[in-house]
């Protein structure tokens, strides 16, 4: 042991074992070719194969830190590069007719490209006539990818013609066919090859986090740990099993671990954060959650309620801003705000116990949750019709398995299931833009399918999400819906403006001329904070107005252009009810339920719903050609049943004019209240992705042990007048 260990350290950390090879019988062979030699090493090395890497460490197998992560890739997973199935979207063409890129580039371009493509193929004896779908998977990798030799790859040339693009238009097409195309190096799991060949009880760590929680919580549930390792994995597994568990028992256990945090829905995100919180086991702490149940079906609510309650039960207070019902009934304390919203509010209503304020004659809350408020199931549900539909086909997106889905035409069709099922995965991911596709108007590659039958009776698409309708104080929602531009020229209208030269460009606050130079229009000014957060404070020049003094003289029935932008929107529907255009984009606004807001609130202070909303109200006022498909997620975000009945009123408005309206759903109002159900399940993650039921509420609601229909049956029955 001595020598060897002054052997190594002479050698670095190699040494080399001379010994005598014995024979077949045992025997030592003496002799100068009995002798053999071995190469050992203590370092992470492999003398033969010439492989070496670092001691690994935990940050090996971080994919956050550059020690673990994919050089690629640089640990995100994938690469934003030229797409193939954006490049050559339809197998059944041919090299000729199959490339997007040669209606891109130009006709010289083209012929480059072709030329530097034309050896490959003679090699491989394939024509520029040869369908795609016939090459051989080895052979269209290479003609993507290149040979390493002569050929480039397709890929190279198209990256070279974007790099060099001069022309800002040709660029913008080429940027088109690119997407986010996952790491070839590491196939996605972001981490260094070393991290990727280190495996436990079977399962590299990538493989690992590719499981749900519920599967990986089994997994280690069952590993089979020696004796003399226990004392290490012992307290390690404990850990593990025990945040494992709070992600269970707060509904996520559909979601695999290695989920990224930007595809998560708001309650989602908001259920691990509790979790986080759960399993601190801290005492004594006030937990304040901002709408919990987002995203969460009926079924799952008692689930997360048991877990704030069981926080609760550790000694903590949970505060809860929440529109649920089940979540107001289950509450200790209710605190009922209103009675309007926006000036119309800000009073505190009723306080109590729920059964006492159940009670309040005034408050609308009081009024739903007691029943002398409802809203109505529809007296009838619009009539539906095969023919007129849209069909998509075999859709295997994330978790779907191989689904097929009918999308009712001139009708309100909510797409409901559980958590995880696979409703963003079959409308957002698949259905929408595949059909933007079929209109012209590509939004990114769709997720797998075989088929959209229908995509020509549908005119148009409209996405309505609740992404902010500007990042900017500047932006708001008399800008955002149009409006604005006609109230400046009302403006530039008036005696006074005309007397001045002003024209309707000196009562924008986004030029300059009118707006105070000092915040250039945003009525706001931040001041950068060298180890604080920025702080804004009101403009001291404008005070908040936005406007400089000379444009804020010029008055339209007494009130300046900074005084209509603080003016409510429902009073503003009356002050310019002799403009009809004004009127036109100003009463859908109303109708939607933001009368509170003022006309200039900027778009920052609003909240999802508020500016899904917005911009529903702004798809109203537009012309419509009644062949629309709109897609809302989750409108009711947010909403109050008063603001939810609304909603429906002009959701059932825009169907009434013939266009189709598809809602992902959890809400039970929405729900009854749709013409047609498409409900997947039966469960979230892995053991999800079929379409369970199809049909009318009444239909679905008449089916035993389906989640939703459990839980619409009472509602419809309730409704009839029976039991």
């Amino acid at each position: 042991a001595e020598s060897t260990r002054l052997a190594l350290n002479h050698g670095e950390g190699a040494v080399l074992v001379s010994y005598l090879e014995p024979n077949a019988n045992g025997a030592i062979k003496n002799g100068k070719e009995a002798w053999q030699e071995q190469l050992y090493s203590t370092l992470y090395a492999c003398p033969h194969c010439k492989i070496s890497f670092e001691e690994l460490e935990p940050r090996t197998f971080s994919f956050n830190s550059p020690y673990g992560a994919c050089p690629a890739c640089e640990g995100l997973g994938s690469r934003l590069q030229f797409d193939p199935e954006l490049v050559m979207p339809d197998e059944r063409l041919s090299m000729a007719d199959g490339v997007a890129a040669w209606k891109v580039l130009s006709t010289g371009e083209a012929r480059k490209v072709k030329a530097a493509i034309e050896p490959l193929l003679a090699s491989h004896a394939i024509e520029w006539t040869t369908p795609l779908a016939d090459m051989k998977p080895k052979t269209r990798e290479e003609l993507w990818f290149g040979n390493g030799k002569q050929f480039l790859g397709l890929h190279t040339l198209l990256e070279q013609q974007y790099v060099t693009a001069v022309d800002t238009e040709k660029r913008e097409k080429l940027e088109a066919l690119r997407g986010r195309v996952t790491c070839k190096a590491c196939g996605g799991a972001r981490l260094r090859a070393e991290a990727r060949a280190c495996r436990f009880h079977g399962l590299a760590i990538q493989e690992v986090t590719a499981l749900s929680v519920k599967r990986a919580r089994a997994w280690f549930r069952e590993l089979a740990i020696a004796e003399h390792d226990q004392l290490i994995a012992r307290p390690v597994l404990r850990e593990i099993e025990g945040r494992l568990a709070f992600l269970e028992k707060v509904g996520v256990d559909y979601l695999t671990l290695d989920r990224a945090a930007d595809t998560l829905s708001g309650g989602e995100l908001q259920r691990v954060r509790l979790a986080t919180g759960i399993g601190s086991g801290l005492v004594g702490v006030c937990y304040v959650l901002d709408e919990p149940s987002i995203g969460l079906h009926q079924r799952d609510n008692q689930r997360l309620i048991d877990a704030l309650r069981n926080l609760q039960e550790l000694g903590n207070t949970v505060l809860v801003v929440e529109h649920d019902e089940a979540m107001m009934r289950s509450s200790d304390w209710l605190v009922d705000m209103g009675p309007g919203a926006g000036s119309e509010g800000g009073r505190i209503v009723a306080q109590g116990a729920p059964a006492t304020v159940m009670a309040a004659q005034d408050s609308i809350t009081a009024g739903y949750l007691s029943g002398r408020l409802a809203i109505e199931v529809p007296a009838q549900r619009r009539k539906t019709s095969k023919t007129r539909s849209l069909v998509i086909e075999s859709v295997t997106t994330n978790n779907l398995k191989d689904v097929d889905a009918r999308v009712p035409l001139s009708a309100l069709v909510c797409v409901t299931g559980v958590s995880g099922s696979g409703k963003s995965s079959l409308v957002n991911e698949t259905l929408a833009k595949a059909l933007a596709q079929r209109l012209g108007a590509s939004r990114g590659k769709a997720g797998p399918h075989r088929s959209l039958r229908g995509a020509s009776q549908v005119d148009k698409l409209i996405e309505i999400d609740q992404s902010p309708i500007g990042r900017t104080p500047r932006s708001n929602p008399a800008t955002y819906c149009g409006v604005f531009d006609e109230v400046r020229r009302v403006f530039a209208g008036t005696r006074e403006a005309r007397q001045r030269g002003y024209k309707a460009g000196r009562f924008s606050f986004n030029v300059k001329g009118g707006r105070c130079e000092e915040c250039q229009g945003q009525g706001i000014r931040r001041i950068e904070m060298n180890f604080l957060p920025d702080l804004t404070v009101v403009c001291p020049v404008c005070e908040g107005a936005r406007f400089n003094r000379q444009t804020l003289e010029v008055r339209y029935r007494g009130l300046s252009i900074a005084e209509v932008l603080d003016m409510r929107i429902v009073d503003a529907v009356d002050f310019f009810q002799n403009f009809p255009q004004i009127s036109r984009l100003l009463s859908p606004l109303n109708e939607v339920g933001l009368g509170y807001l003022s006309l200039g609130q900027s778009s920052t202070t609003l909240s999802g719903g508020e500016a899904q909303r917005v911009k529903l109200a702004a798809e109203l006022a537009r012309v419509d050609t009644g062949n629309t498909l709109y897609i809302l997620d989750e409108p009711t975000t947010g909403l109050h049943f008063d603001d939810i009945r609304k909603l429906l009123g002009v959701l059932g408005r825009l169907v009434d004019l013939g266009n189709t309206v598809l809602v992902i759903e959890h809400n039970l109002d929405v729900i009854k209240s749709a013409d047609w159900i498409i409900d997947l399940g039966p469960e979230g993650g892995e053991a999800g992705g079929y379409v369970i039921a199809t049909g009318t509420p009444e239909e679905v609601a008449a089916l035993s042990g389906n989640a939703t229909g459990e839980f619409l049956k009472p509602l419809l029955e309730r409704a009839s007048g029976g039991e």
